[in-house]
């Protein structure tokens, strides 16, 4: 609504070092963007400068030590191995797959960590090609650029190359060398931007899972010449709807099974039918097997509105997916019948008052972490708080604890939290970043930031990544829980940054709002 979008943008208002930066703008209601930025010339730590080479391969690169081998997961016959807490999910391709690495949104890549970094590409590399282009919300046709929320680009091994796949501002999926930022194929183009995340299939089919902003999910595949679609899904493809036809969440594949909530509200299923045709090109023949409203009478009736979206990603874990929804309606639904082909049924309900859009975590005892806004400013809200840990064993009352997050207004979480042994990692949109006690709900410490603070937290080999609104990616050292993390280093990038970084072999790859992607690593590496 356009009071939201006045709101945001008159909290976003940031100072960049000497430079001005925009008002952030959100948008609409139900997007969780901070709306069109422009692109600017602010110089970076330590970063290639336009008209460097940046996109040429580094020659000798210092060779990484080798991935420890993780230990067996006890045997499970549950779609989601309730054990693989802060696993990646496939043992077929080697990366980071999809939003957060994993079903249960808990898994965030593989070390080691840059210790003295720099920007060693931009894509793209001349101001001329930045990732913008034109979106309309409502009446209002805007300019956007970068990569927005969530935007985490997915990174991956394929026949000896690391490659990096990302959806953009710019309407296009874009997939490129990891090591170099070349392209590796075109681009695809969408019909409008691209928020969320991608999803590249983790049974190793060359197949990627995006959807955008034009109305459409779409399954690309990319071993030809050039990227193709085989199929899409029309948000308008279900009834009844509710809200409008974005697909901000990122796909969750499992088992030949694809699940996504859109923001027609409706939660989606579909069966994949995966399999390669006799030119051995990769094929689909999906099928819509089950969708259900992501609203219920009772929400409406205590909402007052018809803003029930979802934007988040679905979770699972054991046979239960989890998502979100802009009335703050957090659910769980059995899947274990599709086995047999049943139909799924919910099993778990929870309203936290407002709009939910960070994405449900899951740790390995089932409870479930979940970051709330405060908008609606209504008494369930304020009671409930707006970060929570609710456990789904205990259905009649699963609040475990929870934090309010109400000032200033609109205020609470659009990011999705980090677990970290026996903490969990909060930013807020005030730009506050909270070091949470997971078993008491106490806060530990609390960092400053420049916000709004959208980009969700990652942590790889003891080290907390956090990106700001300033443009700054900080680490910190989180290798002792108990004590205020000491900051390792910081480094600038052009703007604000409001997707989630990847952690991939020594490089962090993550994108900002000035219209580009970074790959981010130490010299020489």
């Amino acid at each position: 609504m356009d009071t939201r979008r006045i709101l945001i943008g008159a909290i976003a208002a940031v100072i960049v070092v000497g430079v001005a930066l925009a008002a952030l703008d959100r948008g609409d209601d139900a997007d969780t963007s901070a709306g069109p930025i422009g692109s600017t010339d602010t110089d970076n730590t330590g970063g290639a400068r336009d008209g460097d080479d940046s996109s040429a391969p580094v020659s000798s690169p210092t060779p990484l030590p080798a991935p420890t081998p993780l230990p067996p997961l006890p045997p499970s016959d549950a779609w989601v191995n309730p054990a693989s807490v802060g696993r990646p999910d496939s043992t077929v391709v080697a990366g980071s797959l999809t939003f957060r690495g994993s079903a249960t949104r808990t898994w965030y890549g593989s070390g080691p960590v840059p210790t003295a970094p720099e920007v060693v590409w931009r894509f793209p590399a001349a101001e001329s090609e930045m990732l913008c282009s034109m979106s309309t919300v409502g009446v209002t046709t805007s300019e956007w650029c970068g990569t927005g929320w969530t935007g985490q680009p997915a990174v991956f091994e394929r026949d000896g190359r690391t490659w990096l796949v990302v959806g953009a501002f710019d309407g296009s999926v874009h997939f490129l060398d990891a090591l170099t930022g070349e392209r590796i194929l075109a681009d695809f183009e969408t019909g409008d931007i691209i928020k969320g995340s991608v999803t590249i299939d983790p049974d190793g089919y060359p197949l990627v899972y995006v959807g955008s902003r034009d109305n459409h999910l779409r399954v690309i595949a990319f071993d030809r010449d050039e990227p193709t679609e085989l199929w899409s899904l029309a948000a308008d493809a279900v009834a009844p709807t509710l809200w409008n036809d974005d697909w901000d969440g990122t796909p969750l594949v499992i088992d030949d099974h694809l699940f996504e909530g859109g923001e027609n509200s409706q939660l989606h299923i579909v069966r994949l039918h995966r399999t390669y045709g006799a030119d051995g090109l990769v094929t689909v023949d999906p099928e819509l097997i089950f969708n259900a409203p992501g609203w219920d009478d009772q929400l409406l009736a205590d909402v007052g509105d018809e803003n029930v979206s979802i934007e988040s990603s679905v979770a699972a874990s054991g046979d239960t997916i989890y998502f979100a929804n802009s009335g703050g309606l957090v659910q769980g639904w059995d899947i274990g019948p599709l086995r047999t082909g049943g139909v799924p049924e919910r099993v778990f309900r929870f309203w936290t008052g407002d709009d939910t859009d960070a994405t449900v975590v899951i740790d390995a005892d089932g409870k479930l972490y979940v970051g709330s806004e405060y908008e609606r400013f209504n008494a369930r809200a304020t009671t409930v708080g707006q970060f929570m840990q609710l456990d789904p064993a205990r259905p009649e009352d699963p609040l475990v604890w929870s934090i309010p997050i109400q000032q200033p207004a609109p205020a609470g979480v659009w990011a999705t939290a980090a677990l970290h042994r026996d903490v969990v990692y909060v930013p807020t949109n005030e730009g506050f970043l909270h070091g949470i006690d997971r078993a008491t709900g106490e806060i530990r410490w609390t960092k400053k930031l420049q916000g709004p603070t959208w980009s969700s937290p990652v942590v790889v080999d003891d080290v907390l990544l956090q990106a700001d609104c300033e443009g700054l990616l900080h680490a910190y050292d989180v290798s002792d829980t108990t004590i205020d993390p000491p900051e390792l280093w910081q480094v600038r990038l052009d703007w604000c940054i409001e997707s989630t970084p990847t952690v991939w072999r020594g490089r962090i790859y993550v994108g900002d709002r000035s219209g580009r992607i970074f790959a981010i690593a130490d010299p020489g590496s």
